[in-house]
């Protein structure tokens, strides 16, 4: 069978391969401690369950518009107006099966050869994998260690051209933890402004903060006409396996977006979609419960990491991930990922994972209990030490 060429530019996400593996030695009996998968070890709470059987109950079996219901995109955006302080238009919300829709559709809707997109690097890999498969060309916005991995404001100038079409940023920061300051971001509002590039802010950690409020780049002059506003259920509620995610978009790609929904998977699952209202309406004590663990671990594992030799992670502001640099212990990140698994049993991944500037670094997800992060911290110690 011979494949379209564009298949050979579609990457994927290690994080399931590294599980996958991961999986493999724990059925043949090996102890693992999982650190690599980027999901809350949390249950739904019980409310959201609860409105999910009653939308079933209710029959919400069916096709829903493309865009969502009307009633969960009024949703949708009283919840950003009251977080954004911006009267967001419900007309400009589209629901999706998954946050990771919401980058497909975007990339595809505005890049194709000749076009070029700026990205982070170190990044969520699907970003990289989705403008190959578009045609056009990526372009890695590196994250320094030494400005807490965020850009270097310069270097982002010298990256745009008259080919820019599009500038993604992530922030809380996924592998790396960080938030990117203010002053950062109105830099790169300023720029995307002048090269009238569309932005598309990915803001599905804004809920794991734990140094200050959450600041999106919509806040900034002309934002909110040229930024794609990326966002969901899956991280905030632990409703990974639910897939709903949305999208705030410019008016002009509202219609073209809507679109690709139709051809592409038609809608969101209705029930699923009745299930956010209620969690977007309902107090959030259970999102600040879960935030609040996260933090207690996340201090957890920097502190183990810091004081294992030849490691050293400075603490991550967001997300809930640690990007420890491993530089000192002489081993490729590719190999401190294969030897921790293999050597070790804890499941983590390189920081390659996520693009070339990753190299030296791995990503370790504090979603796992405070025991299970010193157990894992423990094993890579003894490991290190018998190398």
């Amino acid at each position: 069978m011979r494949l379209a060429e564009r298949m050979s530019r579609l990457g994927t996400e290690t994080a399931f391969e590294a599980l996958a593996r991961a999986k493999a030695l724990e059925a043949e009996g090996r102890s693992i401690v999982f650190l690599g998968i980027g999901e809350p070890d949390f249950e739904t709470p019980a409310h959201i369950v609860e409105a999910a059987k009653d939308a079933l109950d209710a029959g919400y079996t069916h096709y829903t518009p493309s865009p969502g219901l009307p009633e969960v995109r009024e949703a949708i955006a009283a919840d950003l107006g009251r977080r954004l302080d911006w009267e967001v238009p419900a007309s400009r919300v589209i629901v999706t099966p998954g946050a990771k829709p919401v980058m497909f559709f975007t990339i595809l809707a505005l890049a194709e050869a000749g076009d070029e997109v700026i990205y982070p690097d170190p990044g969520f890999p699907i970003y990289e994998s989705m403008i190959r498969f578009a045609g056009a060309t990526p372009v890695p916005m590196r994250l320094h260690e030494e400005l807490g991995f965020n850009p270097d404001a310069g270097e982002i100038g010298r990256l745009l051209s008259p080919r820019t079409k599009l500038i993604i940023v992530n922030s809380p920061n996924n592998p790396c933890g960080s938030v990117m300051p203010e002053e950062s971001l109105g830099r790169i509002a300023d720029m995307a402004n002048e090269a009238d590039a569309v932005v598309l802010s990915d803001e599905i950690y804004k809920d794991f903060h734990f140094e200050g409020p959450h600041v999106s780049i919509t806040r900034f002059p002309g934002m909110r006409e040229r930024t794609v506003l990326l966002d969901g259920l899956s991280k905030s509620y632990a409703m990974t396996g639910w897939r709903i995610g949305y999208g705030v978009f410019p008016e002009e790609l509202v219609e073209p977006v809507t679109r690709l929904m139709t051809n592409s998977v038609s809608c969101t699952a209705a029930f699923v979609q009745r299930a956010a209202v209620l969690a977007l309406g309902a107090p959030q004590d259970t999102v600040r419960a879960m935030v609040a663990e996260f933090r207690e671990r996340r201090g957890v594992l920097v502190d183990g990491l810091n004081a294992i030799p030849g490691i050293s992670c400075t603490m991550p502001e967001g997300a809930f991930y640690a990007f420890p640099n491993i530089t000192r212990t002489g081993l490729s990140s590719q190999a401190f990922e294969t030897g921790a698994l293999q050597e070790a049993g804890v499941s983590l991944l390189s920081g390659t994972a996520f693009g070339s500037f990753g190299e030296g670094y791995v990503r370790i997800s504090f979603a796992n209990s405070a025991e299970a992060i010193r157990e894992a911290l423990r094993r890579i110690g003894a490991w290190l030490a018998s190398r």
